[in-house]
Formats: C-alpha cells, sequence, structure tokens
C-alpha cells in the first residue's frame, strides 16, 4: 500500500508539472499573440501618418504652383498691355497720328508692322494703334502674331499661338463669361495706353464716318 501510495503521488506530481508546463505554454502564445497584434497596429498607425505627410506634401506643391501661375498671369499680363517701352525710339516716333476709321479685318492686316511702320491690332471690336510698343507688337518681338490681327481670343486665354487668331470674323460667343470679362479688361487696358483710331468691322457692316471734331475729341480724352 506503501508503494501504491508512492506511485500515485508520482503520478500526481508529473501531472501537475505538465499541467505547469500547458499553462506556461499557453501565456508564451498569449503573449506572442499581444505582441503581433501590437506590431500590426503600430505598423498601421505608421501607414496612416506616412499617408498624411504625403497628402499634406501634394497639397502644399499645389499651393505653391498655384501661387506661382497667378504671379505668371500676372506679370505677363502686365507686360502685354504695358507693351511700349517707356522712352524707346522706333518709327513711331515721326508717324503722325492716325485719323480715326473703321476696319475690316482685310484692312486690319494691312498693318501688322512688316509692309508698314504702324502697327494695328483689335480687342473685342475696338481697334488700338500699338505702333509705339513695336518692340513688343513689331514682327520680331514677342506678341508680334498679334499685329494686324484680332487679339481677343488670344488675350481671352492667354494663347500666343495662331490657333488663337481666326482668319474670319470672330464674333467670340464660345467663350465662356470669365474669358470675356477678361477680354473686356484687356479692352480698357488698351484704351489707357494705346490710340484707339476706330470700330473692327463686321461681315456686310459699313464703316462710320467720323468728323474732325469727333476724332480730336477722342485724341484728347486719351491724352
Amino acid at each position: 500500500m506503501a508503494a501504491g501510495d508512492g506511485d500515485v503521488n508520482l503520478g500526481t506530481l508529473g501531472s501537475g508539472s505538465e499541467s505547469s508546463s500547458d499553462g506556461s505554454s499557453e501565456s508564451s502564445s498569449g503573449a506572442g499573440a499581444a505582441a503581433e497584434g501590437g506590431g500590426w497596429s503600430a505598423a498601421a498607425l505608421a501607414l496612416l501618418t506616412r499617408g498624411g505627410e504625403m497628402l499634406l506634401n501634394v497639397a502644399l506643391v499645389a499651393l505653391v504652383l498655384l501661387g506661382a501661375y497667378r504671379l505668371w498671369v500676372r506679370w505677363g499680363r502686365r507686360g502685354l498691355g504695358a507693351g511700349a517701352g517707356a522712352g524707346e525710339e522706333s518709327p513711331a516716333a515721326s508717324l503722325p497720328r492716325m485719323k480715326k476709321r473703321d476696319f475690316s479685318l482685310e484692312q486690319l492686316r494691312q498693318y501688322d508692322g512688316s509692309r508698314t511702320p504702324r502697327i494695328l491690332l483689335a480687342v473685342n471690336g475696338k481697334v488700338f494703334d500699338v505702333t509705339k510698343g513695336s518692340k513688343f507688337y513689331g514682327p520680331a518681338g514677342p506678341y508680334g502674331i498679334f499685329a494686324g490681327r484680332d487679339a481677343s481670343r488670344g488675350l481671352a486665354t492667354f494663347c500666343l499661338d495662331k490657333d488663337a487668331l481666326k482668319d474670319e470674323y470672330d464674333d467670340l460667343s464660345d467663350l465662356n463669361a470669365v474669358q470675356m470679362e477678361s477680354v473686356r479688361e484687356w479692352e480698357m487696358q488698351f484704351k489707357e495706353k494705346y490710340d484707339y483710331v476706330g470700330r473692327l468691322l463686321k461681315p456686310g457692316e459699313e464703316p462710320s464716318e467720323y468728323t474732325d471734331e469727333e476724332d480730336t475729341k477722342d485724341h484728347n480724352k486719351q491724352d
């Protein structure tokens, strides 16, 4: 009986040891799972943080590009509208002021600076003498493409390509409200800086006859 009791005691001890071992294993497994879960959470948090930083950087770059574009448009417009360099010597200095008259597209094209020193262009149906800005609007100037042409569409869309010029009369009916407002702003700028010499005629429209008094009055307003 004593020996049997001993065997029973050894069996009990062995069983206790196994139970303890299983408990430790489960505890270790639980700790590993917790650590693994914490690792995934940290990785996800890092990805979210990195993604937020990337979005912020993209937004900042977009703002910088937008600011640069607005500056380019503003200063480009100033350079384009202020085409005539103050005090520059040009053939315009010896040309008399042009008498007020109206122009068809064909007549306007004769004043592109290559056939005659005088340079005209039209904006929103108004014709302006930009000869004193020949450095800019002459054949070799950066905006020479507008010389002798209706520049309305090109100015509205800020396009210096031939696509912005039409060989037939351009009624600008496809431009949106913002672009038409831009055309009117350009018209005002040219009125302030250059001589207004007449209207651009629509197809079939008859030219107006201006008296010397009307012509003198308009020139005095511009002075």
